[in-house]
């Protein structure tokens, strides 16, 4: 499943996949995979996304367009 809303966010906040992945205290290459959908997203990471970006996890995979949390 690729998170489209993940690579949607990082381009609007002007960051590249480097640099969030250093904010995440993840590779780059790890970033990439979880935004392209070719590793599973750990829920630990999904909450740590989901409170970088101030939005809900539901938002960030797709089970809701409202962005603001609830």
């Amino acid at each position: 499943m690729k998170f489209q809303r993940l690579h949607d966010l990082r381009e609007d906040s002007d960051l590249s996949q480097k640099k969030l992945g250093e904010i995440l205290h993840i590779s780059q290459r790890a970033y990439s995979y979880y935004e392209t959908g070719n590793r599973c997203i750990p829920v630990e990471m999904l909450i740590r996304l989901a409170d970088y970006y101030d939005t809900s996890i539901d938002y960030l995979v797709g089970r809701t367009d409202r962005k603001e949390r609830f």
